[in-house]
């Protein structure tokens, strides 16, 4: 087992890079860029994807998809969802029909629009996955897929506590 001091080391390196990681892929400069992207004369909003690439992976299944099962995929509020969905239909890349099971639910599909979206957004990620690894080898690349996606699975099975956050805060404050 690794000492007490290193492992705080390696965490610590763990923890600075995702939060460099969260601030290279949310710049403001990054975001406004894509906001100005307008086809149709509609801003496109990061929240579109979102909401395309859940509908997308959640129809692979088969079935229908509703609203709540966006929002869970999601990890977001079921009224939250509810808005976004809302966004993406009104910018032409989902539609909504009357589920055949319960008429007071809704089945979301993808539009032809949304498909193409779904299909460019993934060859453009896989592509900048790529630039960004090509210098790795082989077996380093497979071995990162599978540390990183045990660790995302670890994460999303022990979401973040937001009372971490208010101790973090509170004891900035109670030193003070």
């Amino acid at each position: 087992m690794m000492e007490t001091s290193a492992d705080d080391a390696v965490l610590s390196r763990i923890g600075s890079s995702l939060l460099r990681l969260r601030r290279a892929w949310a710049r403001p400069d990054l975001v406004r860029k894509v906001g100005t992207q307008t086809p149709g004369g509609r801003p496109l909003q990061l929240s579109n994807l979102m909401v395309v690439s859940a509908v997308g992976r959640l129809g692979e299944r088969g079935g229908e998809v509703t609203v709540g099962a966006v929002a869970e995929r999601l990890e977001i509020d079921p009224s939250t969802a509810s808005r976004l969905v809302g966004h993406a239909i009104d910018a032409g890349f989902v539609s909504r029909r009357a589920s055949a099971s319960d008429a007071r639910r809704a089945d979301l599909q993808l539009t032809e629009a949304g498909q193409r979206v779904l299909e460019s957004a993934d060859r453009h990620r896989n592509a900048y996955v790529a630039r960004v690894m090509r210098d790795w080898p082989e077996a380093d690349r497979r071995e990162f897929a599978r540390l990183l996606t045990a660790f995302t699975e670890g994460v999303c099975a022990e979401p973040m506590d937001a009372g971490d956050l208010r101790e973090i805060f509170s004891r900035a404050r109670d030193s003070g």
